[in-house]
């Protein structure tokens, strides 16, 4: 079976794991604070804050800069749940917001001009397959309007521009990312005084650290808001210490397996489209592309699997599941639902070669 996503471990991260068991110290220590400043220098950014997992990580964004109850947030149509709960975690309304076509299935500018409010506060933008939304038209965009602008940058580690123009940006490092610490995120944020208030919230709002008073540094700590158990542990911060050094490499690897993609799906199968002309800047975390019109997609998945080839669907459109169905009545998303009608995801890891690309475009030619 060619597996959609597999991911890449070794020596090092066993070696890195065995280091935090030898030490034992098991949670929030000087790996989850080594982690946070490589993983900070790496986006050029002041800070980043270690959390349980990404959904956590946009969470505390929207808590830390000020997102209530009355507010409306816009947000994709087009991405994985956790972009839409977050917004509801904080009981805030989610507004649905179309993409802007099946070339381009980023959030639409168009569709969130249209759908602002006078009670809309903040819009967050994923970058979708790993391809980066344009940050800076998206920043002009918010200050226009006085809105907060988040990253759901889940897919995107180490890609150029991302978490350096929004006001914070959420980050993953689940099993089928990028790189991973199997669960876990980081949050980076624009101005300081959210950075410390998401680093706060994210231990029940503590002021002392159990490090810190292990250490000798503090004897007692007060409770100073209403904070969460989101922290990161110090064998999760050592393997994303590991995955870290290794992550330009392997995008750059994605980024030559999906030109490969391409330039084959370009001769064997022109009717099939691929997402994004120009995908130089891309970490490229998934591989979709747009099956034609005629063919039946979820047919073309099964045959893909007879054949030994793992595909999937990213996304179904969030207004199309049960929970939120009564939520969103009747949603105008147009493209959203063109594009998530026929994209299929096809298998997409460093662990791939090239005879692994041949064969699944030719499975997926014979299926179509």
């Amino acid at each position: 079976m060619i597996t959609l996503y597999e991911p890449t471990l070794g020596q090092t991260e066993k070696q890195a794991l065995n280091a935090v068991i030898e030490s034992g110290w098991l949670t929030m220590g000087d790996q989850v604070k080594a982690f946070e400043r490589a993983f900070a220098t790496l986006h050029q950014a002041e800070d980043a804050v270690a959390v349980s997992s990404c959904t956590a990580g946009l969470h505390l964004c929207l808590i830390a800069l000020g997102i209530k109850p009355g507010d409306e947030v816009l947000a994709p149509a087009l991405t994985f749940a956790a972009t839409v709960n977050a917004i509801l975690y904080v009981g805030a309304t989610p507004v649905l917001t179309d993409i802007e076509n099946s070339e381009r299935p980023h959030i639409s500018p168009d569709d969130a001009r249209r759908k602002c409010t006078s009670r809309t506060r903040a819009v967050i933008v994923m970058h979708y397959a790993g391809y980066p939304a344009d940050m800076r038209a998206w920043r002009t965009f918010a200050d226009e309007r006085g809105l907060k602008l988040v990253e759901d940058a889940a897919h995107c580690p180490a890609a150029r521009d991302v978490a350096r123009f929004s006001d914070a940006a959420a980050f993953s490092f689940f099993s089928n990312k990028n790189m991973t610490t199997a669960e876990g995120g980081m949050v980076t944020a624009r101005e300081r005084t959210v950075s410390e208030r998401i680093r706060l919230l994210r231990s029940h709002a503590m002021t002392s650290g159990t490090l810190d008073r292990h250490r000798g540094h503090a004897y007692t700590y007060d409770i100073v808001a209403l904070g969460y158990n989101y922290r990161m542990d110090e064998l999760r911060a050592a393997l994303g210490l590991a995955q870290l050094k290794q992550l330009p490499q392997w995008n750059a690897r994605r980024r030559v397996l999906a030109d490969m993609y391409r330039h084959l799906l370009d001769i064997r199968l022109p009717q099939v489209s691929v997402p994004f002309h120009k995908p130089s800047a891309s970490t490229v975390h998934i591989m979709p592309v747009v099956l034609p019109e005629r063919a039946d997609r979820k047919k073309v998945m099964a045959e893909l699997y007879r054949k030994g080839v793992q595909s999937s669907i990213h996304y179904r459109p969030i207004h199309l599941f049960s929970y939120y169905k009564k939520m969103f009545r009747n949603p105008v998303l147009p493209q959203t639902e063109k594009f998530a009608s026929r994209e299929l995801t096809l298998p997409l890891h460093p662990g791939l070669d090239d005879t692994d690309i041949e064969s699944v475009v030719g499975a997926l030619s014979e299926s179509i």
